[in-house]
């Protein structure tokens, strides 16, 4: 593509060379940089792209974009007023805006994003709807499982994969929009046909600072909808449950279109007559003049409010609403969110993902109700990240489950025995202990367990990794589970 048509695509403060380059790729990795490449320096947390721009250059790099004047005799220079939206215009325009060929769901919130897109996904594919997968999890794209590096990739990265998609024959993309991504443009430019919003709770406030900072980039998903050029009848989905949610709704006013879901009586997609088992979860659903049951193979009042959000997701996506809900029977076990780890017990062991006060409490609330004679968790708070809901997770578990063991989760840069300390601030009884080692910590509570109880393992869920400050180390909560059930002697 040539320079020229690229340079069209964003604002350009000054342009230092000529336009009459043919480029080959993208770049905002000065290692990755390939002949005949564009580099955009962008300024991050820790390191500033525009300290590479040299070695862009030597590696082949034939035009480059940054904030302040840089004159190159190799290479042209685009001075932009914000590297990182121009990398997602530039992006955009190189791949020839592929999600204006797919139908394309964006689900926040602070917790039920992961399995909101599952079920979603699966949902439209059911319907004959092949569907992509972006979201913390993994990535999908046509039968390709790809890792996740992240919840919401870098806008190039992003661009490129809904571009595989469509090449791929998707006809439909549903991802996870993270806070921090519509915070850094990295979603920018891409135009929604439905945009959900599940709840907000305490979290990442080490980014955003406060939770009207958090709410505000949040909003973002929703309040563009009705400026989209190619994509002007985009659907909100809003949880009512949530007061964020309320608070959306309102904002949003009669110019978007918004379809509610929860258990609220004004909601559009309405739950009630919940009842959960081991097995899974059914519901009587009220929505669009009808009444249906709905069967979950998924435990938990949360996971209905995925299920509700899915079904006015898809729905709003052109599914038939009673062929969603007969998908939903078949719905697959989403890695890491309440996942059971088998084993030949008379007790159960479940992982999740949980690493917010509300998350927790929604989970411990949902195996509450299974009745177990006791409920034991193993728990902990993730280093360099939001320390003020270290407190009000102990807090959390200290009134909800029987018995805690407080543990490591991902230390990174941060002293595991401090980051313990802060949690025990929020406990007021005794019913606690500190184990730092995460494998002694899980071994320990399945010790512990005795006939008809329940063993939580939380925070880490689907992860298979643990970060320390100079290492990371392979670690699947599940498979340290199963190895502690193993060494176990089977009850009589």
């Amino acid at each position: 593509m040539q320079l020229k048509l690229l340079a069209e695509s964003i604002p350009v403060r000054e342009i230092l060379g000529p336009l009459d380059r043919e480029i080959d790729g993208i770049f905002y990795d000065s290692r990755r940089v390939q002949k005949n490449g564009l580099y955009v320096a962008m300024r991050g947390a820790q390191v500033d792209g525009h300290q590479f721009t040299e070695q862009a250059i030597e590696r082949g790099a034939a035009a480059i974009v940054v904030e302040r004047p840089e004159s190159h005799s190799r290479a042209t220079s685009l001075v932009v007023p914000d590297s990182r939206a121009a990398l997602a215009d530039l992006a955009f325009t190189f791949y020839k805006q592929p999600a204006l060929r797919l139908k394309v769901a964006g689900v926040t919130g602070t917790n039920g994003k992961t399995t909101t897109t599952f079920l979603i996904k699966h949902i439209c594919e059911s319907a004959g709807i092949p569907t992509g997968l972006i979201g913390t999890v993994r990535y999908e794209i046509a039968g390709r499982v790809l890792p996740a590096t992240r919840t919401t990739p870098e806008s190039l990265d992003l661009q490129e994969m809904l571009a595989q998609m469509a090449g791929a024959g998707c006809k439909a993309a549903v991802m996870e929009v993270s806070s921090h991504a519509l915070a850094q443009d990295r979603v920018r430019g891409l135009e929604w046909d439905v945009a959900v919003f599940t709840n907000l709770t305490q979290d990442h406030l080490d980014f955003h600072g406060t939770m009207a900072n958090y709410f505000e980039a949040k909003t973002k998903l929703f309040t563009g909808l009705k400026n989209q050029p190619n994509k002007q009848r985009s659907v909100a989905v809003i949880n009512l449950d949530d007061a964020h949610g309320e608070r959306l709704v309102s904002l949003l006013g009669h110019e978007t279109p918004v379809v509610t879901y929860g258990h609220s009586p004004r909601a559009d997609f309405r739950a009630s007559n919940y009842r959960a088992e081991f097995t899974g979860t059914s519901f009587q659903l009220d929505a669009r003049g009808k009444i249906y049951l709905v069967r979950l193979p998924l435990i938990g009042r949360f996971n209905v409010s995925n299920a509700l959000a899915a079904l006015a997701a898809a729905n709003s996506l052109g599914v038939n609403l009673r062929e969603g809900i007969l998908s939903l029977a078949k719905a697959p076990q989403v890695p890491g969110r309440l996942e059971m780890v088998r084993a030949n017990r008379q007790f159960q062991v479940f992982v999740d993902y949980a690493h917010t006060p509300d998350a927790l409490l929604n989970v411990l609330k949902t195996l509450r109700e299974l009745d177990p004679r006791r409920l034991i968790l193993v728990f902990g708070a993730g280093g360099d990240r939001d320390k003020q809901k270290r407190p009000l997770m102990a807090r959390v578990a200290d009134q909800n489950a029987d018995y805690s063991i407080i543990t490591s989760d991902n230390p990174r840069k941060e002293d595991p025995l401090s980051i313990i300390a802060e949690v025990k601030k929020g406990f007021r009884s005794s019913n606690f202990e500190a184990v730092p080692e995460r494998t002694e910590a899980i071994a320990r509570a399945i010790a512990l367990a005795q006939p008809r109880d329940l063993v939580l393992i939380a925070g880490k869920g689907h992860e298979t990794y643990q970060e320390f400050a100079d290492h990371t180390i392979p670690f699947d909560d599940r498979q340290v589970a199963l190895r502690a059930l193993e060494n176990r002697p089977l009850e009589f």
